[in-house]
């Protein structure tokens, strides 16, 4: 059985992890925003995936419309185009894709 303090400490592990992806992707592409906004990306992008999964259920509709509302939110905090967001978003999914093959899964052997 998972603990509160397992499935929170699980959170914030995957929250820097991916704020430092974010942060470094957007810094290669010409942000010079700070970790700060990097930090505020990856908890709207978990926010927002996790409210449409819960709201429309897994599937490629609800990740295709939580990405379109995930796109907007780095467009507002980077100041930048939808293009540009996308290229950032793509890159920040294949590299936390990447980075999730060689990291060791947070809820262990099932």
């Amino acid at each position: 059985m998972i603990t509160y303090t397992f499935a929170l400490l699980s959170f914030v592990v995957a929250l820097i992890i991916s704020t430092v992806i974010i942060y470094y992707i957007a810094r290669f592409f010409g942000a010079k925003d700070s970790l700060t906004t990097a930090l505020f990306a990856a908890v709207i992008g978990t926010a927002v995936y996790t409210l449409i999964y819960y709201v429309v259920g897994q599937g490629l509709v609800a990740a295709f419309v939580a990405g379109i509302i995930w796109l907007l939110a780095l467009q507002k905090l980077y100041s930048i185009g939808w293009f540009r967001a996308l290229i950032i978003a793509f890159f920040i999914w294949i590299v936390t894709s990447i980075a999730g093959w060689f990291l060791p899964s947070l809820a262990g052997p099932i």
